[in-house]
């Protein structure tokens, strides 16, 4: 249910940057999504379409982009991406690992027709 936040959150947005360009309407906004990012887009894309009804952004094509996760292990020192999910070092096993990437979650770009 933390979708309905999040695209409310991205609506926010979009309105605020588009009101600054005096644009007349919004049609693309591209979202970057890490893999460990609990964003679901069917989800995102559901919220979408109800809540920027009647808005410049009603309409506006949601564009996601992945981005894997990648970890680094504190024992090896080796950077790995990460499988399907949160997981022991693949190069040596070890459990002491860091995520340095794949958290992530903004909205990266808006097109707008002036």
């Amino acid at each position: 249910m933390h979708e309905l936040s999040v695209t409310e959150s991205i609506l926010n947005i979009a309105l605020e940057h588009a009101g600054k360009a005096n644009a007349a309407r919004v049609t693309d906004i591209y979202l970057v999504i890490g893999q460990l990012s609990s964003i679901v887009d069917d989800s995102v894309q559901f919220y979408w379409d109800m809540i920027s009804e009647g808005s410049i952004c009603e309409g506006a094509a949601l564009h996601f982009e992945r981005h894997p996760a990648r970890i680094f292990c504190l024992v090896c020192k080796q950077e790995n991406l990460l499988g399907s999910e949160l997981a022991p070092c693949p190069a040596c096993g070890s459990a002491q690992v860091q995520v340095m990437s794949g958290d992530q979650f903004y909205l990266d770009s808006i097109e707008v027709v002036q």
